[in-house]
């Protein structure tokens, strides 16, 4: 059964954080809230925990994981940037928008899109996320916690652990929660094209 930990959505407490980043250190999968609905979360590399998200959602090779991160500064670091792209992901961040890019070498293949080696990047706007993050010391991989079948995210954290409470290791609730997906936004043509049209505006990528 998956460990459920509410926690307040102004002031996290730091216990309660510190358990999920236990289990995220251990292997674990868990789901968290963002400012666009649930997402499933793991530590980077954790081939076993995206297996899992894989399985759950039922996602082929082709899908697109995310590295979720505290602050734009990182970003750098994971994914190849042109200095227009820079200046207008630095524009939308934190915010709810995914953007899918290259990938650097920091990125473990396991998460990479076979065949682009591409990847995606989000920086959410909502605190306990944040913290979650900040409490890692390191991004976390994800994905929208989006069932099959289903168009939206879940968005209550206690429906999550019920309707996946033998699939997950720990659910992580603070109350808020945004109701849409991100906006995808994919440079790797070379030009901003949006994929996916979400909680984000795309009006600056159009």
């Amino acid at each position: 059964m998956a460990n459920y930990y509410p926690v307040h959505p102004v002031n996290p407490q730091q216990r309660s954080l510190n358990q999920v980043v236990t289990l995220l250190r251990d292997g674990g999968l868990i789901a968290y809230p963002t400012d666009s609905g649930y997402a499933f979360g793991a530590r980077l590399g954790n081939r076993e925990a995206i297996d899992r998200i894989r399985r759950i959602r039922q996602l082929n090779e082709k899908h697109h994981f995310t590295l979720v991160l505290s602050e734009f500064a990182q970003v750098g670091r994971y994914v190849q940037m042109d200095n227009w792209m820079f200046r207008a992901i630095k524009g939308a961040v934190p915010g709810r928008y995914t953007f899918i890019l290259k990938a650097t070498r920091d990125v473990p293949r396991v998460m990479l899109h076979q065949k682009k080696h591409t990847v995606g990047i989000r920086i959410p706007d909502h605190v306990t996320a944040l913290a979650l993050m900040d409490a890692l010391g390191e991004p976390i991989v994800s994905s929208t916690l989006i069932l099959p079948d289903e168009e939206l995210p879940m968005t209550d954290g206690w429906q999550v652990k019920e309707a996946l409470d033998t699939e997950l290791d720990a659910v992580l609730d603070s109350g808020d929660c945004g109701l849409d997906p991100t906006t995808v936004v994919d440079f790797t043509s070379g030009e901003p094209v949006v994929t996916r049209l979400g909680a984000g505006d795309p009006t600056p990528f159009q």
